[in-house]
Formats: structure tokens, sequence, C-alpha cells
């Protein structure tokens, strides 16, 4: 098909449609890209630099996304009986940065010798808030300031007390003395 332009019989120009082109784009970026990942790969290979190992907490969960929430209450709630502690409930989630932050300062330092000579700590998953939400209600905890957040219960499960204004929520940018207090706070008896 021919088309006149200003008076003149023009030649037909073939059409790549936009798609087209835009895709053609998209494999060439693939392929640019997987070509400098491949140029990269002997480069550190040749310079000598040890590779770091995985780290060991490389796909452990600090927060079990398959466990039963009110078995695991039960099972802990018997071991505080047997112990004579009070069960220390951290309602988190693993994409969270302040809840694996608190699981960090709780399993290291004087935060630790403080949490194992008084409490049995159960962490419950809430994922993205849509999941044992019913049981941190049931609790009485309230998700809506942030998480971690936290309730101790007694040997017989009875609500002691429990951090309903997001007093753990900045755990990250809390220090170990600051944690410690708030946990003071909610199993000393009031």
């Amino acid at each position: 098909m021919y088309r006149i332009c200003r008076g003149k019989l023009a030649t037909p120009q073939p059409r790549t449609p936009l798609i087209m082109m835009k895709i053609s784009t998209l494999a060439a970026s693939f392929v640019l890209m997987g070509l400098l990942t491949a140029a990269a790969l002997p480069v550190r290979a040749q310079t000598g630099a040890p590779v770091p190992a995985p780290s060991s907490t490389v796909g452990k969960l600090v927060y079990n996304e398959l466990a039963d929430a009110r078995a695991e209450l039960n099972q802990a709630l018997a071991a505080a009986q047997a112990q004579h502690k009070n069960v220390l409930v951290v309602f988190g989630a693993n994409w969270c940065g302040d809840c694996l932050a608190l699981d960090r300062k709780m399993s290291a330092g004087s935060l630790s010798e403080h949490v194992g000579k008084r409490l049995v700590v159960l962490k419950v998953n809430v994922g993205r808030f849509d999941r044992n939400v019913d049981l941190a209600a049931q609790i009485g905890v309230s998700l809506k300031k942030g998480i971690p957040a936290v309730a101790v219960l007694s040997q017989d499960g009875s609500v002691l007390k429990a951090t309903n204004g997001g007093e753990l929520a900045d755990a990250r940018n809390m220090g170990d003395e600051a944690v410690l207090k708030v946990l003071e706070g909610l199993h000393s008896k009031t």
C-alpha cells in the first residue's frame, strides 16, 4: 500500500508494532544483565577474596509460621508450671525488624539472663496481621500500636499484664535497659 505525502507518492515504511519494540528492548536488557553477571563471577573467583559462609540463621525463622499457637500456649503453660515461672507471649512476625531485634536482645546478654530466670517464652506469629490475632485479642494484647507486642501470663494462664501502647514496637532502637524495664514492669506484681 502506498501513501501520498505532500502530493508525492511515498513508498511504504515497514512498521514495527510498539509492543514488539518494548519486548525486544526488554529482552536485550535481560541478555545484557546476564552477560554482566557472568563477567563479574570469574573476577570474584580470581581475586581470592573469601566468599562469606552462609549465616546459621539464614532459613531459621524466629516465628514459626506453621505452628498451632493455642497448642504451643498450652505447652508453654505446662512448662511454666513445672519450672515455677510465668509465660511471656511475644506476638510478632518474621518480616518485622523490631520483632527480630527483640528476639536477638532476649537471646543474649543480660536480657537473656533475666528472661531465662523468670519466664518461659512463647513466640506467636501474626503474619501480616492475618494470623493469631484472635489469640492476641483473647489475651488482651492490642496489635494496633505495632509489633512486637507481649503479654505475661501466670502459670495458671491468667493475664498479669500486656503491652498495648506499642512499648516494644521500636525494639531495634531501644537499648537493653529500656527493654528490660518494659519486661520487668510486665511481670512485677502491681
